[in-house]
């Protein structure tokens, strides 16, 4: 059987499963459609919370961005697990024995506002819809590759998919359908991983094989990789920072705490039983997690070095000399992965120097002595341009491994894009319909009533979402980082300061959200060319590039929120205290009794 249809074969019966437990698991009340019934098994609800916290840009980017970036890239798993744990340390269980469906909700409950709730409301839509981006462009990323279609129509087959399961089983059918995602993309993770393990360092586990040593060679896979990456141009991988160390302390941190703000996983602790399972399902959630995320760091060490054989055949296993005329591939010979990548424009290659060989290096190097190196064997500048996206999809094509397994890879990624944003919708509709229509709007509106809103919102969501995604501000994990930065200034501190500080009021919770995600998003479209004057792009409009001590828009989250504690509690003491029966609630939130059921009641 050809590899095309092999793919198509393997997409189809992942959809067919997923869609079929949506029909079976379809939600018939606003309990169920929010909360799956509170009735979710842990083992169950953490397997559904690891498939909707491993997002494309788990799946797709992140061993992308390491394998670009070398050490440097491993503050995406610092960050992303890290903050994780904080959420399921010091969040979760708080905010389910607090018995509510939605983030705002707690907010406007907490802070006796229905002001406070649309604020969180406005700040909840800014990350999700954010974060959203990044899932529709890697849907488009891995059906212009394994379906042959354009990324365009691949993002609406994705939106087509997400509305059959989403929009008609709710939280209930998410969650089952997620349980079956998180099964699909981590064997997709970890078998194409076994096998390059395999082939590389004769090794199995991908985590031992990281650290072993080439098959036949007394030299580590990381020691050859530093070796021919430095020859190459570049830094060494073991060592390499993306800007400063003061940029990777801060955005780590911003993405810990923007991930224990993200709406979509905390409502995921609304669906058990109870505080006690609620803490069960995150720990579970957390070995299932760490399956790939240990994972991660081995594939992409391992990608780089397939990659860079296959421009420079011979390169990694001997010591070729890198700078022969030679050495290089002829663009002609180049394998078949690389013209199919090409297709879809996120590989290409240009014979700047008309050699007819790729030659893939560092022509931005200041190393003097490389540029000499580089001048002597005629280069002209790089011509091969990869895009970090591929990385992970491609991986299964440039080791040759069988059509299976690379059909396994497509459904995977599909399966990590579709099931995040599947949990980001369901926040986007509980926000608009509960705590917009229900809360604030029609207060008297039926249950029925409200469940009809909260489809019709998901499916204007899938909409805006898919039109996003057609035009996104940047590749997966990047939109991906912005959105944890909005959602740690804005969201994390309101929640944090909501169970942990009882002096805290509604003034100062307010005006610590906004403050948070106006400084944060001004920040990043001050860099990122949004802002025009008369037509015309306006870059650096305080200062210039990463002109605050040199940090990157997408770390700027945690300044953000640094500056959402300053503001809440400087209006705080300006300010009069909560009443004494708030007070007295967020005291009992603390308490670790059992937890009321979760309907959603006031």
């Amino acid at each position: 059987m050809d590899l095309q249809t092999t793919i198509y074969i393997g997409v189809g019966l992942s959809f067919a499963l997923y869609i079929g437990i949506a029909i079976w698991a379809r939600a018939g009340s606003t309990s169920e459609f929010y909360a799956a019934g509170g009735s979710v098994h842990p083992v169950t609800n953490g397997m559904a919370t690891a498939a909707d916290w491993m997002s494309a840009a788990s799946f797709i980017s992140m061993a992308g961005l390491i394998s670009n970036m070398g050490y440097g890239g491993a503050l995406f798993l610092m960050g992303w697990t890290g903050g994780y744990v904080l959420l399921a340390m010091l969040l979760a269980p708080y905010l389910r024995k607090f018995g509510k469906f939605t983030v705002p909700q707690f907010i406007g409950d907490r802070f006796y506002s229905k002001s406070a709730s649309t604020v969180a409301v406005i700040c909840l839509l800014t990350a999700s819809i954010t974060y959203i981006i990044g899932q529709m462009t890697g849907v488009g990323v891995a059906f212009s590759r394994f379906l042959g279609v354009s990324s365009s129509t691949g993002i609406y087959v994705g939106m087509g998919i997400v509305f059959l399961y989403a929009v008609f089983g709710g939280m209930k059918g998410i969650t089952y359908t997620q349980v079956a995602q998180y099964i699909v993309l981590i064997l997709a993770y970890t078998v194409p991983a076994v096998f390059i393990s395999l082939q590389l360092t004769g090794n199995a586990i991908p985590q031992l094989g990281l650290g072993s040593n080439l098959v036949g060679h007394d030299v580590s896979l990381l020691a050859k990789l530093d070796q021919v990456v430095t020859e190459l141009g570049f830094g060494k991988y073991t060592t390499s920072l993306p800007g400063s160390t003061l940029n990777m302390f801060v955005y780590t941190l911003s993405l810990m705490i923007g991930t224990a703000g993200l709406p979509h996983v905390i409502m995921r602790f609304f669906t058990v039983p109870s505080v006690k399972d609620a803490r069960a399902s995150a720990g579970w959630a957390l070995v299932f997690i760490a399956i790939l995320y240990t994972t991660a760091p081995a594939v992409a060490a391992m990608a780089k070095t397939n990659l860079i054989r296959t421009v420079t055949p011979g390169v990694v296993m001997k010591d070729t000399d890198i700078y022969a005329p030679d050495a290089a591939i002829l663009g002609a010979d180049r394998p078949d992965w690389m013209k199919r990548w090409e297709k879809t424009g996120l590989l290409k290659w240009t014979d700047k120097n008309g050699d007819g060989r790729i030659q893939y290096y560092n022509d931005k190097s200041k190393n003097a002595d490389f540029q000499k190196k580089a001048a002597d064997a005629g280069w002209k500048g790089n011509e091969l341009d990869v895009n970090a996206d591929i990385i992970v999809l491609a991986n299964p094509e440039i080791a040759l491994l069988p059509n299976w397994v690379i059909a396994l890879v497509a459904a995977g990624g599909l399966a990590a894009a579709l099931s995040t944003a599947a949990g980001l919708l369901m926040a986007i509709s509980a926000a608009v319909s509960h705590d917009l229509i229900k809360n604030i709007f029609v207060p008297d509106i039926s249950e029925k009533g409200e469940l009809l809103a909260g489809k019709i919102s998901m499916a204007v969501a899938i909409v805006i979402s898919g039109y996003l995604g057609l035009n996104p501000p940047g590749f997966a994990a990047g939109t991906v980082a912005l959105a944890f930065g909005i959602a740690a200034s804005s969201l994390f501190p309101a929640i944090m300061m909501g169970i942990f500080s009882k002096k805290m009021n509604k003034e100062g919770a307010m005006a610590g959200m906004l403050s948070g995600l106006f400084i944060t998003l001004f920040y990043v479209f001050a860099h990122k060319g949004i802002f025009f004057i008369k037509g015309t792009e306006y870059l650096g409009l305080i200062g210039g590039a990463n002109s605050f001590f040199g940090i990157t828009p997408e770390a700027f989250g945690a300044i953000g929120a640094a500056v959402n504690f300053a503001v809440a509690f400087l209006v705080d003491k300006v300010t009069e205290p909560p009443p004494a029966h708030i007070q007295a609630m967020v005291e009992a939130v603390r308490v670790p009794r059992g937890s009321k059921a979760v309907n959603g009641a006031h």
